[in-house]
This record gives structure tokens, C-alpha cells and sequence, in this order.
């Protein structure tokens, strides 16, 4: 090849990277993976609902293909776990969804990961919900790009603080449009760097609060539906909104042909609405709590229009994408996998597709089978209630018949439920031990490391002169109701860089309080403080279309009690009290540690 002669070598080398960089991006495909929070099998108009309207969900399922017999958990943080490890939640960590039971292990390798090490750039926009501290967070488990909330939910969808990167930030608007422009932003950075991405589209609607703008709920409120549904259908039609416009944005840049386009949702309805004649909603392990919409769209590769009813579930999300972009991954991650790669059946060669049993549980200590499901082609067996439950699906969809025990179906369900205690001591068998917050990490995206009222653990027990605000302990709550001196916070940490950390205290102080002592504890260093004033934080206006169950925002002291000396290692940090007032000591929203001289 001959170049102008005033052409450097340094400018032929730069040539010569950007044109392999564009062969590159245009050889592998880019991947758009779009997740919704409580969105259910029967909110979208193609699953026979008429009275929403979802036109770009609708027009995904047509011009791409429906798994219609896709199956994530009961609730938020074990089906994200699963989608991105490939591997049943249990096995990662994710035992709940609050109290960081909802943390996955650091040393799980994720779809961001696998995508990252494969020379693709990596966004996350919107709700995490596996971890809230670094390395857990989204940026300590493989996205390059993080926008959004780690928490199970958020209290205001309206000129919101979200993270970026590590930082919070003032937002304005309708926090769905937020992370959908700063997604497309995304998409569009990549593609000006020729680089191929993974965007994970995290939308947390139609989760509660209740919070839609006038626009979309106007729609719905005079149609005679209760208020809830109408402010979900509200929530999800101004989603599929968004959706067609991350369509738009990659038609516009030319990338639609070369963009593996995925929808799909985190688990059942989280209301009574229509649930195409399933049993159960959100939190159940019968069909209508996991049986959810999954579409995907890849032109020219994967033929539209058709409907695929093998059973499948979120843990096949990664083999399966690893195998369509040919993704390099270690061979000990795959076979780690429960999941297994849909290519196949996505490229019509389903002969020879064989029957499988898709497992879930949920509900009280993770090594109790409280409430388990095992799904096949044909069966679902249900134990809840202490009792094992077996309906015929290919026959009865509605569940109407427990056929447990009727003649003839006692070895089916024999065998499923020999298979299921097998499962369960399998993937239980790491144990469950509380996975500590880290302390000190000098990443970028680590800083601070604020924790939680809601992660506390309280101490004796809860209702034992200690309780959380809310009647759960679920996100954004705060430790209240601490009337005992013998009771006491207490948050499960790991110093991994040691020395000296300013504390600030985010809480608020009722009169009788004053003159109080209280001490701060970790490892063998502690902080004596004591509070010369009361504070009483006054609850911030909520534009709620509906009374919510979980706990409003409000305002909070910051008060910076001193600096502690933290040595490495694990170790407890907690407060106490010195003493008692006859009340209430002080509420605390959460403990910021925060490295000197940061």
C-alpha cells in the first residue's frame, strides 16, 4: 500500500487501528438488553391484552421471536442474578432483596464481564438491585458505564439523585426518560469510538411507587380501572415509549441490522391485573409469578414472527449470547453455567430439543425449601404450605387441578420432587453468610461508602427495643423505634485499605435525646459522640398517584460525629447507646465512611 509522503508513521499506525476497530465493531453484533421491574406476562398488548398500549413491544415480538414459555424468579434480585451470571441465584449469593441478601458475590463472572473482556464497551442504566457498594456494584462487575440506582427501588421518580459512576447527581425530569437518554448517549459514544457495546436498559417501571407523568396516566384514568392498573398500564406504555425510541436512535445510526435487541421482564405483575388466566403475581412460585414476556430480535440471523413454546428462562440469556457473538469465555465459567444456549431453537434446528426441569424457590431462610416450583414441558409441581401440589400445564394452564394426589401422577411428582431436594442441597451448599460492605477500595467508582439503615442488622432482634421504619426493612428505609440500650445497628464490613475515616451521621434526633452518649464501633477502635442537638427531618412531598407501602423520603442531619481509625480485615461496625431517655435515641437513615483526604 503506498502513502502520501507527509503521512507520519504514527498516522498509519492510527489509520490502520481505527480501520481494524471498524472491522471489528461491524463483525460482531451489539447487544441491546432491555429489563423491566414488575412488568408482567399479560402487560403487553401481544399476549391478548386489550387494554394496553405497548406498539413497539408489540412490533419487537412480531419482527423478531417470542420465547413464550420464559420463566425468571418470583422477585427483583435473584432473577437478575440468574440473567447475569447464568447460574441459579442461589449459587451467587442473592438470597433476598434487601439487607444485602440481594448482593452477589464479587468473584461471579457476568455478562458485562464476558462482554468486556471480549472488546466490547459496557453500559448499565437504571435499576442494579445486586449490590450497592463496590466491587458488587455495576461498575465493580463489568460495566464501563453505570447510570442509575443500586437499591431494590427508588422513592422518586421526579427530578431525582442518581449515580453516575460512582457520584450522585441532580437529575431532572422523569428518571425513565433520564437513563433512556443517557443510554442512547451511550450507544452513540460507542459507535463514534467504533466499538461494539452491551447496553443493559434496566427500567424500573412499573415497580412502585406509584409516579407517572400526567401525559401517560391521563390515558388510563377514566377507563374504569382501578388505580393501580391504570397507573401501571401508564407506566408501562410510556416505557414502551422509551423503547421505540432506543429502536429509533440505533436506526438512526445505522446499527438496527447489527444490534441483537432483547426484551424481557423480572417477574411477575405486582397487582391483581390481567395475567393472561395465570395463577399468581409477583413473589409466587406458580405460573403467573415467573412466566413472563421474553422477545428477541436479530435481522438477518434470527427469522421473525415466530413462537417458541419450549420452556426457557433467564439463566440461558448468557450461553445464549455468548454462543450468537461468538464471545470468548473461560471454559470453567461455562461450565458453570445451569443456563443453556437457545441458538438452536432461535435458528429453527429444534430437533432433537430435549425436555429439561427449570427449579425456583423464594421465601424465608434460603436453606428452607419454603416455597419451591419445578417447572417442565408438561408438569409444575408447587410445594407451599408444607404440601407438594402437581398440575398437568399442557391441559390445565389455569392450575384449577392439584392432581398431587390423584391416580396415576404419584410417581410424576415423586420424581420432581426427588430432583428438587437434590437441586436445593446443591446450590445451597456454599452457605449464606453475610456478605460483607468493603471499605477502602481505591477504584474510582468506590469513594465513599454510605451504608444503608435498611442493611443494618439489628441486634438482639427486630421488634427487640430496635425496628426499621417500614414494616419490611425494604429499600431507602431507615433503623427506628431504638428505645433500648442493650439494642444496637450492627453492618457487616471488610477493610481492605486501612487507616483513617471521617464519619458522618445521617439521622435525625428527637428532643429527649440531647445530652445523649452514643459510641461507634468496628474491630477494636471505636468514637465516642454525643448529641448537642435535636433534628426533625421533615417528610419530602412525593407526587404518588397512589398511598405506597413502602417508606417515604424525607430529610436527614448530616452530622460529621469524628474520624475513626479502621484496621484491615472483617469486622462488625455498630452504635450504641449510652444510656436511656424513656424514648425514642435517634433514627438513622445511614453511617458514610469516607477516606481522609478524599
Amino acid at each position: 500500500m503506498n502513502f502520501p509522503r507527509k503521512w507520519t508513521l504514527a498516522t498509519v499506525a492510527f489509520l490502520l487501528t481505527a480501520l481494524g476497530a471498524a472491522l471489528n465493531s461491524a463483525a460482531v453484533p451489539n447487544v441491546v438488553m432491555v429489563l423491566t421491574d414488575d412488568q408482567g406476562y399479560g402487560d403487553v398488548g401481544i399476549h391478548g391484552n386489550d387494554l394496553i398500549a405497548t406498539p413497539n413491544l408489540d412490533r419487537l415480538a412480531r419482527e423478531g421471536r417470542r420465547m413464550d414459555r420464559f420463566f425468571v424468579s418470583p422477585v427483583c434480585a435473584p432473577t437478575r442474578a440468574s440473567l447475569l451470571t447464568g447460574r441459579y441465584h442461589l449459587r451467587t449469593g442473592v438470597h433476598g432483596v434487601t439487607r444485602a441478601r440481594e448482593t452477589m458475590r464479587s468473584h461471579e463472572y457476568t455478562l458485562a464481564e464476558a462482554f468486556r473482556d471480549n472488546g466490547y464497551t459496557t453500559g448499565c442504566f437504571g435499576k442494579w438491585h445486586n449490590g450497592a457498594h463496590f466491587p458488587h456494584s455495576p461498575n465493580g462487575q463489568g460495566f464501563d458505564r453505570f447510570v442509575g440506582f443500586c437499591a431494590g427501588h427508588w422513592n422518586n421518580y421526579f427530578d431525582t439523585d442518581l449515580e453516575f459512576d460512582g457520584e450522585m447527581r441532580q437529575t431532572g425530569g422523569f428518571m425513565v426518560d433520564v437513563i433512556t437518554r443517557e443510554a442512547m448517549s451511550f450507544i452513540s459514544r460507542a459507535e463514534e469510538n467504533r466499538q461494539p457495546f452491551f447496553c443493559y436498559l434496566s427500567i424500573n417501571t412499573p415497580h412502585t411507587p406509584w409516579q407517572v407523568p400526567d401525559e401517560w396516566f391521563d390515558r388510563y384514568r377514566n377507563r374504569g380501572l382501578s388505580e393501580e392498573t391504570a397507573c401501571a398500564y401508564a407506566m408501562v406504555e410510556h416505557l414502551d415509549h422509551c423503547i421505540g425510541k432506543v429502536r429509533d436512535h440505533l436506526t438512526g445510526l445505522d446499527l438496527h441490522d447489527n444490534t441483537i435487541f432483547i426484551f424481557l421482564t423480572d417477574n411477575g405483575a405486582n397487582s391483581d391485573r390481567f395475567n393472561a388466566g395465570m395463577r399468581g403475581r409477583k413473589g409466587s412460585v406458580h405460573e403467573g409469578g415467573m412466566r413472563v414476556p421474553f422477545f428477541i430480535h436479530w435481522p438477518g440471523h434470527i427469522e421473525g414472527g415466530e413462537v417458541l413454546r419450549n420452556i426457557s428462562c433467564h439463566m440461558d440469556v448468557m450461553p445464549t449470547l455468548a454462543s450468537l457473538c461468538e464471545l470468548r469465555v473461560p471454559a470453567g465459567i461455562r461450565s458453570s453455567w445451569d443456563g443453556l444456549d437457545l441458538t438452536p431453537l432461535l435458528m429453527g434446528r429444534n430437533a432433537g430439543w430435549t425436555d429439561r426441569m427449570i427449579f425456583q424457590r423464594w421465601g424465608g431462610s434460603p436453606d428452607a425449601m419454603e416455597r419451591m416450583a419445578v417447572r417442565t414441558e408438561q408438569w409444575r409441581a408447587v410445594f407451599e404450605g408444607g404440601d407438594w401440589q402437581l398440575y398437568n400445564m399442557q391441559v390445565d394452564p389455569g392450575q384449577n387441578t392439584n392432581l398431587a394426589d390423584g391416580p396415576g401422577f404419584r410417581h410424576v411428582l415423586n420424581r420432581l420432587v426427588s430432583a428438587a431436594e437434590v437441586w436445593h442441597a446443591d446450590v445451597t451448599s456454599e452457605g449464606f453468610d453475610p456478605i460483607p460492605t468493603e471499605v477502602g477500595h481505591r477504584h474510582p467508582s468506590a469513594g465513599e461508602v454510605r451504608l444503608q439503615g435498611h442493611e443494618a442488622m439489628l441486634m438482639p432482634a427486630v421488634g427487640k427495643g430496635i425496628r426499621y421504619n417500614g414494616r419490611a426493612g425494604w429499600a431507602n428505609d431507615w433503623v427506628d423505634g431504638w428505645t433500648s440500650p442493650q439494642a444496637f445497628p450492627e453492618w457487616p464490613i471488610d477493610v481492605v485499605n486501612p487507616g483513617a475515616f471521617e464519619v458522618i451521621l445521617q439521622c435525625s434526633i428527637p428532643e429527649s435525646s440531647v445530652g445523649l452518649g452514643f459510641t461507634l464501633e468496628s474491630g477494636t477502635s471505636s468514637l465516642n459522640f454525643s448529641v448537642d442537638q435535636s433534628f426533625a427531618g421533615t417528610q419530602i412531598p412525593s407526587p404518588d398517584r397512589i398511598p405506597r407501602k413502602e417508606v417515604y423520603q424525607r430529610e436527614w442531619k448530616q452530622w460529621h460525629i469524628g474520624t475513626i481509625m479502621l484496621s484491615e480485615g472483617r469486622q462488625n461496625l455498630k452504635i450504641r447507646a449510652g444510656g436511656s431517655t424513656g424514648g425514642e435515641f435517634i433514627d438513622i437513615k445511614a453511617v458514610v465512611l469516607k477516606p481522609s483526604g478524599l
